[in-house]
């Protein structure tokens, strides 16, 4: 076996060993561009994936966002409604009351009761436009009757 080992000089040995060595780091650079080929392409495939992913959610999101705000209106509505409901119970509750409705006809309709004297009160601004109106007091007591139906209907006021 001396022999054996004597056959090949060292320069030989060396060359071999430098030939294997270099066999092996190429084995191994290739494969890890191999790795490296994979790697991109799986990451090529999940930045793929993902920005699909953004495309099909990106609608969905949006109409969920807009019907969310939908919904917090109508809600506001919805509480705005009972809010209304509410005051038109308590003034429904209010004229069942007879002295209520009392209160509201003196106030607006000028009723007084048996043995008390009313008054009314002259508005002179009122009595400055009726002074100014043109021929009031020439005209018959119907057409003044008639204009003032007429003015009291028009919506310009």
């Amino acid at each position: 076996m001396a022999a054996n080992r004597d056959r090949f000089s060292t320069a030989t040995k060396i060359r071999i060993l430098g030939e294997q060595t270099a066999a092996r780091v190429y084995r191994s650079q290739t494969r890890r561009q191999a790795r490296r080929s994979r790697l991109t392409g799986r990451a090529a495939f999940l930045v793929l994936v993902v920005c699909s992913l953004i495309v099909a959610l990106a609608y969905p999101m949006r109409q969920y966002v807009s019907q969310r705000s939908d919904i917090a209106e109508q809600e506001q509505l919805t509480r705005e409604a009972a809010k209304r409901v509410e005051e038109l119970r308590d003034e429904k509750a209010r004229l069942q009351d007879d002295a209520y409705i009392q209160r509201l006809a003196r106030e607006h309709l000028h009723y007084v009761m048996p043995g008390e004297t009313g008054y009314v009160m002259a508005d002179p601004r009122a009595a400055e436009e009726h002074r100014t109106d043109q021929g009031a007091a020439d005209r018959p007591w119907y057409s003044n009757l008639l204009d003032g139906v007429d003015s009291a209907d028009r919506t310009d006021r």
